[in-house]
């Protein structure tokens, strides 16, 4: 392509894009706006702003309080929120997001979701690195001994995770009690991150960050694995915070307004 027909191709509307300046305020901050708290979260004069309003009003997108006077959002923004909600799919979305962290940390990242048996590899990608240590889809994770089966573990309903380590527990009674077990969670919980430094296989590591839809439900995991001499498991180290940052922007795109 052209860099004439690559620049046509990009070519917007700057009056559409300075309008949605508005909308963004709206949904930043949450609550019915004034128009001159508005016009400003959007750094524009309220009298500039103002013809904005009234096209959206007309559009349905945002609507005003005859009391107060205050803008937010309208039912169109309501029905198109919900649409995008209903076409968004977590493993599609998060899966250019683990390639991007693979490549960044430089280890293997996959997204496990929870299956009938426990947290399940659904995609890989695969560390940049000539030595990394691999993963297989369909593997399924063991609640107790990885970090992404303490990640679920952690914000599953308490009574279906207690069942779980119930039967692991019947299979390898060398598993720590339900009490133990909920004080790991809470670490998890804490740290918006769950880790492991050796559990499965001596000298390697994992760390795993949840990923959240709009309802507040964890709906699947992002993991990285890697040989512990070079896969630092600090809460807040590298690692965790990539992790924690892809997880969290699959979670806006899915409209959770909760973190790990």
């Amino acid at each position: 392509m052209s860099d004439d027909n690559e620049r046509a191709a990009q070519r917007g509307i700057q009056s559409i894009e300075v309008g949605g300046q508005l909308l963004k305020a709206l949904v930043h901050v949450g609550r019915p706006m004034a128009l001159k708290d508005l016009a400003r979260e959007s750094d524009m004069a309220p009298a500039k702003a103002h013809p904005y309003m009234v096209s959206f009003g007309r559009l349905g997108l945002i609507e005003q309080d005859t009391d107060s006077g205050h803008y937010r959002l309208g039912p169109l923004a309501l029905q198109l929120g919900l649409i995008a909600l209903q076409q968004a799919d977590p493993v599609q979305l998060a899966t250019p997001v683990i390639a991007g962290l693979a490549q960044r940390i430089g280890h293997t990242v996959a997204i496990a979701v929870w299956g009938d048996r426990g947290a399940t590899i659904v995609r890989i990608a695969e560390s940049p690195s000539a030595v990394h240590v691999a993963m297989r889809h369909g593997t399924v994770f063991s609640l107790a001994h990885t970090a992404s089966g303490r990640l679920f573990g952690a914000y599953l309903d308490a009574p279906v995770v207690r069942q779980l380590l119930d039967e692991e527990r019947r299979r390898d009674k060398s598993l720590v009690g339900w009490k133990e077990f909920e004080g790991q969670l809470a670490d998890v919980r804490a740290h918006g991150v769950s880790r492991s430094e050796g559990e499965i296989v001596p000298g390697v590591n994992a760390m795993s960050a949840p990923v959240f839809d709009h309802t507040g439900a964890i709906v699947l995991a992002i993991t990285a694995i890697g040989p512990a001499g070079t896969f630092g498991t600090t809460w807040n180290g590298d690692i965790a915070r990539a992790l924690k940052e892809g997880a969290h922007s699959v979670s806006q795109r899915l409209g959770a307004t909760r973190a790990g």
